[in-house]
């Protein structure tokens, strides 16, 4: 004990406001379940980790750390109560639609229970800066806190009961679609009984006045009745006490608050009305006075069970979403290295098909720099050599932890017996080989106004976004975890670059027949539409997109082959009004013709299967498209100027005819809306940039007049990106603002609160939000923060290589199809070719595909047959 005194008054109290990362190691995706070890969460900072990492990143004087261990094992029941169980369902009594209540269908706990144990561990670095050693380990239970210091009991049980991270992440992406929460009318006038009822302080003495029931318990805040829950929307929840404890009072007392959702910060209670014309969460800004009248001091409150909002992003996580597609009877399930399915957290199938087609193992080059081989190590990464408060919002390390896990086949449970993963004796079900994708979503799509909420999204947009992520955060780490090319230590190997072409736009000047060459800016997706004028009804066919299980008979639907997509995307096209530089500045109009500059490694084709309805939103194209697993596309390659044409200078400059206006503000929302027809985003930005920001009609106008202009997918120079916007330079802070936070905050010094003001744009709220966030671990955060600064500055000495090049004959190794009416709705099914094989990754279900949709897919991955075998090394 007395190792654990001198620590225990490092040992913080997390607050609602604090990050915690007590359900998953912030390196990998190790979980209580999934070792006997599960994990550890350091008391000071909050931050978990397996043992192994503890210390990753850490300054070298940190040589011993006090952390809480946290196992869970799932455990079948006894015999008789399975039997009892299978009874009732075979024997029909299913009375009522609902999922683990009395008369419905029985849960997963029903069949299993959880054992969950905690210790207090004290771990010690060895002296070779690598082995980590457990000193001390003491098991930590209601029977023998009390022998534990105060300060670290009180730490530990604030760790143990925090909602955590997980949560807090599906809370935000969840909150953010839902409507923020009323103010009461009914606050102010609040019927109070002085009946001399108070509310005990020891949480193990709330029951239901009703029913007994000691879960889910709501204080009535006019009478003091205490009452079980309403139920959940699938017949799950509380036993009902409190609502009819309304409605026997004639409906007198509305307003009741969940008791163990209170705590210091009074805003994070879960507060909900009765009455017929709220009916739902409310805010209740004299909460504290009411409660104080019961006996219940805030101050001293701490968060002991879920939130109804935790308990509804809880209950929407186990939904059954493989219903969109039907069960997969049929189909051969398959577990193991590169074969591992990811959680559906809601509407996140377009994530899930996007990080497999990457790194799931299918880019050799991007499973070299961020997996590991089949069955190797998911703990020794280079990209995890970063401080664990850090880890969870640093893509590379987030990039590294998921492609590792999928690859390695660690977190690979037994082959089920079938591809159906909602059952719940499934292996699949299991806790210990489930991954949710969780902080990979949140670190790409934190700082998007679309990916960073719950709701479905465009996987192409999605794509593309995450390219300019992960190369951002490669430039800015070249040098440090990231090696440069060995060649040249001013460029780096960047993600997008394995998929970046540039095209040649041939410009034939219509007044004297002379022509410019010109070299366009490379872009990671070919965009193709789809030529409906050549579309011909061919042969009817069995269609197996919906449903790769059920055999469905197709109608007449018409067909258009890839060579009609790639010549049109290829044909000559009139530009107006372009204007000459060796016509004296005069106006003429050109044809203009794209080829390819070069082939990538790889190629992402986009096919734009969405036009614009007569109501002006997007409408999926009935089409089937030709397309063979190996195409050719050596006669779209530019051969450059040819002898005897009349050529212009490298030099001369074509250019729209215009009127140079400031550049508008862009509207992220109509950049979403366009690109969800499969416009690219550079083009969609030109397009609204040009009429005036906003309108996305006159936008669609202008991108139909002007989506085959030679510059129409080049990035715009930054002076002209008006959404562009960088966070307050430390230098350009607010001197009042900061001596007023100095003061009033009283913790912190000068220049940590000017940090945490440039981070925050100037805002002196959310900069008092962050410091107290990053208060166990602020002086790291802010050296990382300095560092990332250093490398941005540092950014124009680095670059990405040049594009790749080598012969235009591709493979077909993987795609992404959708089912649904528009890309923003419905769902995303990825199929990779695994050792020759195709195979279904539809969320968590993997499984050998009897069908691929190859006529129906949206986004198509090819691969260079020259480099097959032959990865890139420099990745």
């Amino acid at each position: 004990m007395e190792q654990l005194s001198c620590h225990a008054k490092t040992c913080r109290v997390a607050t609602p406001y604090d990050s915690v990362l007590n359900s998953e190691c912030a390196y990998t995706f190790h979980s209580p379940y999934t070792t006997e070890k599960g994990i550890v969460v350091n008391l000071k900072t909050f931050i978990g980790t397996v043992e192994e990492l503890a210390f990753s990143g850490c300054n070298g004087d940190v040589n011993e750390l006090l952390c809480v261990r946290i196992t869970k094992k799932r455990l079948e029941k006894m015999q008789e109560d399975k039997e009892t169980v299978s009874k009732d369902e075979n024997d029909n009594n299913i009375t009522k639609l609902g999922i683990g209540l009395e008369g419905g269908f029985k849960s997963e706990e029903d069949l299993f229970e959880t054992i969950t144990k905690y210790s207090i561990v004290l771990l010690k670095r060895n002296s070779d800066d690598i082995s980590v050693n457990v000193a001390l380990e003491l098991p930590y239970d209601e029977s023998n806190k009390t022998k534990f210091p105060t300060q670290l009991v009180t730490s530990t049980d604030s760790i143990i009961h925090h909602a955590g991270l997980a949560v807090q992440q599906d809370l935000k992406a969840w909150e953010l679609d839902d409507e923020p929460k009323p103010l009461s009318k009914y606050y102010e006038n609040l019927p109070f009984l002085n009946n001399g009822v108070k509310v005990s302080p020891n949480s193990a003495d709330w029951k239901c006045q009703k029913s007994g029931d000691k879960e889910n318990i709501w204080l009535n805040l006019s009478d003091g009745f205490i009452g079980g829950g309403r139920k959940n929307w699938d017949g799950s929840g509380g036993s009902n006490g409190a609502l009819d404890h309304f409605q026997e009072t004639d409906e007198k007392y509305p307003l009741v608050v969940k008791l163990g959702t209170i705590t210091a910060d009074i805003e994070t209670a879960d507060c909900y009305s009765y009455a017929k014309d709220e009916n739902g969460p409310v805010k209740i800004p004299n909460l504290a006075e009411l409660l104080e009248k019961r006996g219940i001091k805030v101050a001293g409150m701490q968060k002991t069970v879920k939130s109804t909002a935790e308990l509804e992003v809880e209950l929407n996580a186990t939904y059954a979403f493989d219903a969109i597609t039907e069960a997969g009877a049929n189909l051969v399930p398959l577990s193991g290295p590169s074969l591992q399915g990811l959680q559906n957290l809601g509407n996140s199938c377009y994530v899930n098909s996007v990080v497999q087609l990457l790194f799931g193992g299918s880019v050799p080059e991007l499973a070299s720099r961020y997996g590991t081989s089949a069955n190797g190590n998911i703990i020794s990464h280079p990209f995890f050599n970063i401080d664990p408060s850090a880890a969870p919002s640093d893509i590379l390390c987030q990039t590294a932890k998921l492609s590792c896990a999928l690859t390695s086949g660690a977190f690979s449970g037994p082959v089920p017996a079938s591809a159906v993963v909602t059952e719940a004796k499934s292996a699949s079900s299991d806790p210990k080989y489930r991954l949710a994708p969780r902080m990979y979503k949140h670190v790409i799509g934190d700082d998007h106004i679309d990916f960073k909420t719950g709701q479905q999204q465009d996987a192409a947009q999605y794509l593309q976004y995450l390219l300019e992520k992960v190369d951002k955060a490669e430039i800015q780490d070249a040098g440090s975890r990231l090696l440069k090319d060995k060649n040249d230590s001013d460029n780096v190997h960047t993600t997008s670059s394995l998929f970046s072409f540039k095209t040649v736009s041939r410009i034939v000047c219509n007044e004297d027949g002379r022509i410019k060459y010109k070299v366009n800016t490379s872009e990671p997706i070919l965009s193709l539409r789809v030529p409906m004028e050549k579309a011909e009804i061919k042969e009817p066919e069995e269609k197996r997109l919906k449903s790769e299980e059920e055999d469905v008979k197709g109608e007449d639907i018409p067909t258009v082959t890839f060579n009609d997509c790639i010549e049109s995307w290829s044909a000559p096209h009139t530009i107006d009004d372009l204007r000459w530089k060796h016509l004296n500045n005069s106006v003429s109009s050109a044809t203009s013709q794209m080829k390819f500059f070069n082939f990538p490694r790889y190629i992402i084709l986009q096919i734009q299967r969405y036009e614009l309805g007569p109501d002006w939103t997007p409408k999926k194209l009935d089409v089937n498209l030709e397309i063979s697993e190996e195409i050719d596309l050596n006669e779209f390659k530019s051969n450059g100027p040819q002898d005897g044409e009349n050529t212009l200078p490298d030099d001369e400059e074509t250019e729209k005819s215009t009127n140079i206006q400031p550049p508008p503000q862009i509207d992220e929302g109509a950049i979403a809306k366009l690109m969800e027809i499969g416009f690219s985003y550079n083009g969609c930005k030109r397009a609204l940039l040009e009429v005036g920001g906003s309108d996305v009609e006159a936008a669609m106008n202008w991108i139909f007049e002007h989506n085959t202009d030679p510059d129409f997918n080049d990035p715009l120079p930054e002076n002209e990106n008006a959404t562009s916007s960088s966070s307050v330079k430390k230098d350009n802070v607010d001197e009042g603002v900061l001596m007023s936070l100095v003061d009033n905050l009283g913790c912190f010094t000068v220049e940590q609160v000017r940090v945490a003001l440039a981070e925050c744009n100037g805002a002196p709220d959310r900069a008092a939000d962050w410091l107290f966030t990053n208060m166990g671990n602020l002086d790291a955060v802010i050296a990382d923060l300095e560092k990332k600064e250093k490398a941005s500055s540092s950014q124009s000495n680095t670059s990405p290589l040049d594009v790749e090049d080598g012969d235009g004959k591709y493979s077909l190794v993987g795609m992404i199809s959708h089912i649904g009416k528009d890309t923003g709705s419905g769902h995303y099914v990825a199929h990779m070719k695994k050792d020759g094989k195709w195979v279904i990754f539809n969320d968590e279900k993997v499984a050998l595909s009897e069908c691929p949709p190859i006529p129906h897919a949206y986004l198509y991955l090819f691969q260079r047959k020259d480099t097959i075998d032959s990865p890139n090394t420099c990745y």
